[in-house]
């Protein structure tokens, strides 16, 4: 029972996916960041879905680009989306670390948070739109891949701050569980590895590089800025990961299709091919 409460708890934390309401204990905090990552399966599951449905109904390429783009946020209901924009407000204030991390707590939203979010989107939608189809499982597993390695950077990245919720969840991780929690998420990044290894070798190895790249941008980033990790900039990592994950996977369908599959057997979103 307690691990199905640790899933309701991440799917009720980190997703709009309704879920039973119950008193939250620290044995099931002390688990649920186990199954962070299956909400990213979740998306996957669901943009490998969008796909076939537009294949099979033949819908237009900027209805598949834009509703792709969409449910990501729509599954999250933009939790991590909310992390980057207040890191974006605080890495261009340029103030010292203390403002910055006053930044993050503020709840109003400055123009560089809008604009870096824009931008990051349109980066996205654009990298989105030139994935080949055969590539979508492996991007479809990016989603999962980010959140276990923001998993683990909870378990091993210093806390900027001590209070709030990563913190508190960082402190449950540290606990009695904490070898059992660490051996668990390890195994969901080698399923997670292993999947987009047999759905592409080059494109799942070319996609793991670039998160693995971001993950260590984001250890350093994170503690140059701020002194550590934070739940938002745990939402910064989960953006620009999974931004660098479909550009990866964008310049594979680019230059490497006819070498990877000796044959043009899928359609760019775009509707091109």
């Amino acid at each position: 029972m307690s691990w199905l409460k640790a899933l309701c708890i991440a799917f009720s934390l980190y997703s709009r996916i309704p879920v039973p309401n119950f008193e939250w204990k620290d044995r099931e905090l002390r688990l649920h960041m186990v199954f962070f990552p299956w909400i990213g399966a979740v998306i996957g599951a669901l943009l490998f879905g969008w796909l076939k449905l537009t294949e099979a109904l033949h819908i237009g390429s900027i209805a598949y680009v834009l509703i792709g783009v969409a449910i990501p946020l729509l599954v999250t209901g933009g939790f991590h989306a909310d992390g980057y924009m207040d890191c974006m407000d605080a890495f261009r204030s340029y103030k010292d670390r203390d403002e910055k991390l006053r930044i993050l707590k503020d709840p109003h939203v400055g123009a560089f948070a809008v604009l870096m979010l824009v931008v990051l989107l349109l980066i996205y939608g654009g990298a989105y739109s030139q994935i080949k189809a055969a590539f979508i499982p492996v991007l479809a597993g990016g989603f999962f891949l980010s959140r276990t390695l923001s998993a683990l950077a909870v378990m091993f990245f210093p806390a900027a701050k001590k209070d709030g919720m990563l913190y508190s969840f960082s402190r449950s991780a540290h606990g009695e569980k904490w070898k059992l929690v660490t051996l668990l998420t390890f195994i969901n990044l080698a399923i997670c590895f292993a999947f987009m290894l047999i759905m592409n070798p080059a494109a799942g190895a070319l996609s793991a590089l670039a998160a693995g790249l971001c993950f260590l941008y984001y250890h350093y980033k994170s503690k140059k800025e701020f002194g550590g990790i934070t739940g938002d900039t745990a939402g910064f990592f989960v953006c620009i990961c999974e931004t660098a994950i479909a550009f990866s996977l964008a310049g594979c369908s680019f230059l490497f299709l006819e070498f990877l599959n000796g044959t043009d057997n899928g359609r760019a979103c775009s509707g091109a091919l």
